[in-house]
């Protein structure tokens, strides 16, 4: 992100490195040491080895007394759910929701915009098995999913066009759709639809309908997407049979005066 000269003065440099630290750990690193922690955020070891004695102090960092590697404590949740607990679109939401997953039996997600990516913030997983694990957190590409696309449907295309920019249209399935016209045709479909859908293009075996929330002026602040299995669904039946439930959920929905 640039910011201008005026904003630079304001932009507090420690601050963003200390929080790099925290979010250089995950799935993958789990445990680190100082040189790993060096090699995953670019800073140099000296000023990591400051950071990881800060963060540990406050009690966002454990060190094992074995191998004094670093991993992320409890208290790092409290950052998320003082989110989750404070934001006005969840608290409006949640009871459609779950009104939603009641009336299809299916896993319904909320989801809001972070960059090119969607990002769950709350979660009504269906009344059956499903294979798939996507807790609140995940982060998903806009560009191959419904609720991103829903989303983008909801842009200018100038908007459209700059999200497609900062995306990597890298195939994660066979059916994962990379051609750029593809991409904006079915981001098309999806505006006159008023709903989005994209066929095993995240996950094998995972299709998904998505609508845009918009706020009290129109702009989309998150969508809404049902995840269909393809063990009980088909991408047709989805369309006839679940789309109208979720279009009459969203629009439910009070416009809420945020964004």
């Amino acid at each position: 992100m640039e910011l201008s000269e005026s904003n630079a003065r304001l932009f507090n440099t420690s601050l963003s490195r200390g929080l790099s630290v925290l979010l250089a750990f995950s799935k993958g690193k789990r445990e680190m040491n100082l040189r790993e922690i060096a090699e995953a955020t670019g800073l140099t070891k000296s000023a990591v080895q400051r950071f990881t004695f800060t963060l540990e102090t406050l009690g966002f960092l454990t060190k094992s007394p074995t191998d004094k590697k670093y991993s992320l404590s409890p208290r790092c949740l409290g950052l998320g759910y003082g989110y989750l607990q404070s934001n006005w679109l969840i608290d409006q939401s949640n009871a459609y929701l779950a009104d939603l997953n009641r009336k299809c039996e299916e896993t319904v997600n909320l989801s809001v915009p972070d960059a090119a990516d969607m990002i769950y913030v709350a979660r009504f997983p269906g009344h059956k098995h499903i294979a798939i694990h996507m807790p609140v957190g995940t982060r998903l590409p806009m560009f191959c999913t419904a609720a991103g696309r829903a989303y983008m449907s909801a842009l200018n295309p100038d908007e459209v066009n700059a999200l497609l920019d900062a995306s990597t249209l890298k195939a994660f399935t066979p059916n994962t759709l990379v051609d750029r016209a593809q991409i904006l045709a079915v981001i098309e479909e999806a505006r006159e639809d008023g709903y989005a859908w994209a066929n095993e293009e995240y996950y094998r075996g995972d299709i998904n309908l998505g609508v845009a929330i918009r706020n009290h002026i129109g702009r989309p602040i998150g969508a809404i997407n049902i995840s269909l299995p393809t063990s009980r669904w088909t991408l047709d039946a989805g369309r006839k049979q679940i789309a109208p439930i979720l279009l009459e959920t969203v629009r439910a929905i009070p416009p809420i005066a945020i964004g």
